[in-house]
Parts: C-alpha cells; structure tokens; sequence
C-alpha cells in the first residue's frame, strides 16, 4: 500500500476523531452524562463521559472499510475482522451501559469473555499465540486470559488526563511499525495507524484540561482492539514486540493488582494507587505524566522494532530498564497535594 494512501487514511480518520468527539461532547453535556468528582478522582468538576463513542464508532468504520478494500486480493481477511468488529460493537455497547446506569463486575467481565472467547473461537489468528509452547486449545485459552486482562487494565489506567489517548497512540504506531518491519502486510499497519489517528482526535478534547473522557465505552473499546492487534502480532512470530509495546501499562497495572491483592484489597472496585496516579499527587500535573508515559512509550516502539528485526532479548532487557525506571521515578516522588484536572 502506498504511503499516500497511508497519509490519506490517517489524515482522515483522525479527522473524523476529532469531529465526532466534538459533536459527542455536546450531545453529553447536553444530557448532563458527566462523571462527578469523587474522594477518587483525580479531577475537581464534573466532566462529560462517553467520548470513546466517536473514537471506537471511527475504528470500526475505518477497520471495515480497509478490509473492504483489500477484499479482493485476500477475501478470506475479511470475515476475521467483521467478527472482530461486530463484538467490538456489542461490548462497546455494554460497556455505555455500565457508564450510564452501572454494571455489576460480573456482567462487565462475563460480556468481555463471550466478546474474547467468539472472536476467538470464530476467527482465531493463523498462528499459535504463545509459540507453540502449548497445545491449540490451552494457547487460546491463555490468549483468552491475557486479552481479558488486558482489557481491564487498559480500564483501569485510564485515571488522568490524556493518558489512554497517549497510549493507544502510541501502541497503534508500534503495532504499525512492528508489521511493516515483520512481513505482516498492509492490513495491520494500516489498521494500527488509524488506531492511532482515532487515538489523537480524542486527545486533542481529553488533553489537560480535559473537556471529555474516555468512559468505559472507550476504556474498554480500545483494550478490546488494541489487544487484538497485539495477540496478532504474537500469532505472527513478532512475540516479544507485542510484550514490548504495552509494557508500562501491563507493569503499572499488574504490579498494583498484586499489591492490592496482598492487602485483601477488594480490587474490582475504583481506586488510586497506581503509580502514575502517585506521580500527580505528588504536584506533577496531568500533561507532565502523560509526557512521561509518552517518552518512555516512543522508546518502546523503538525497542519493539528492533526486537521484531532479531534483536529480541537485549530489546526486551531494554524495555523492563525503561519501563522500571519510570515506575521508580513515579514512585520516588514525594506526596504533595492532589492536582486537580
């Protein structure tokens, strides 16, 4: 696919991001769909939610359209994404709910597994996930597993200003570059690069101040797809780049989870002792940790193309001395006052 297309489709979908986000922050404000300030929250007024209804609504369209178009040279790429897209459409749909009225965490954990488990069962990846290491219904088990995981901390680190749109940028760029590298095709790049282009039209509404958040329709939209795009990479051989990319956000995410664990925690309910949220209560402002994230993430897409070009064990030993360093750094900051957003 030629880079002009490629320009085109991101000039285009981010476009559409940042128009659909406009016209749906009025739509929220208008209903007063706002999310409240809480003992919990890191923000000191309400703030409309549901924004990841224009960003996931752009992925879709954009994600069906670029399997269209390359229909007829690969016509078996097509039913894989439909399905991927349709549950995609459903869980987003649940997960408006839960921003609306509220879910129980069993409904929201029992949609994200029929979600994972049909789109795993219908439209697996053409390869192994974990390798070959085991056997075909314990791999998609395993995938099933790491997906839903990461779906739910991709929600639960969505807990400042700008910091998902940084992310999920940041992962649809690396995903891009990783496929390009690896032999993947044009189908996955481009769909990472408009996953980042849908990405940067939110943020432009979600940057601090934010006008807009995510909601969990977006939260967990986007870990729904960003995680499929990263399964993909690890059923293409490109293992090692797919831990990469999202390595702060697992890192932050699991190491909280266990700590809270360990102190009998009830850690299904909201909470902020995630270590980006330690750094703005320490005085950091929301753009400041999210520049941060920001910088180590373009590290890690570096690191994940190398390793995707061979170099796999000094990129991942790069990649867990970037990502402890800024958790460390996180983490030596000392307590200050709450910065509201």
């Amino acid at each position: 696919m030629s880079l002009s297309v490629q320009v085109l489709a991101f000039a285009a979908v981010l476009a559409a991001s940042l128009l659909g986000t406009g016209i749906v922050l009025k739509v929220l404000n208008r209903h007063a769909i706002l999310d409240r300030p809480n003992e919990r929250s890191a923000h000191s007024r309400p703030v409309p939610r549901g924004g990841g209804i224009a960003v996931i609504l752009v992925i879709i369209v954009a994600w069906l359209a670029i399997a269209l178009a390359g229909h007829e040279s690969r016509p078996d790429a097509l039913w894989p994404v439909a399905i991927l897209l349709g549950a995609t459409l459903v869980l987003s749909a649940l997960s408006w709910a839960d921003d609306i009225q509220g879910l129980s965490p069993v409904i929201r954990l029992l949609g994200q597994a029929v979600a994972v488990g049909v789109v795993l069962a219908l439209a697996p990846a053409e390869g192994p996930y974990f390798q070959g290491i085991f056997p075909p219904a314990i791999d998609r088990i395993a995938a099933g597993l790491v997906w839903i995981w990461f779906i739910n901390l991709f929600n639960f680190m969505d807990g400042i200003d700008g910091i998902s749109g940084v992310e999920a940028a940041s992962l649809g760029v690396g995903v891009a570059a990783v496929a390009a590298v690896s032999g993947l095709g044009a189908p996955v790049s481009l769909y990472g690069l408009t996953g980042a282009a849908a990405a940067l039209g939110f943020l432009r509404w979600n940057w601090h101040p934010a006008k807009i958040f995510l909601g969990d329709v977006g939260s967990t939209g986007l870990g729904f797809v960003l995680g499929w795009l990263l399964l993909t990479l690890a059923a293409a051989g490109a293992w090692a780049a797919a831990l990469i990319l999202p390595l702060y956000y697992l890192a932050d995410a699991t190491i909280t989870l266990l700590k809270r664990l360990a102190r009998r925690e009830r850690v299904w309910q909201a909470h902020s002792q995630h270590f980006y949220q330690k750094a703005v209560r320490s005085g950091k402002t929301h753009a400041e940790v999210a520049l941060s994230v920001l910088l180590a993430d373009a590290v890690l897409v570096g690191l994940a193309v190398a390793a995707a070009n061979g170099y796999v064990w000094s990129s991942l030993a790069g990649a867990c001395a970037v990502v402890g360093g800024l958790l460390l750094y996180f983490n030596a900051l000392p307590a200050a006052e709450p910065t509201a957003r």
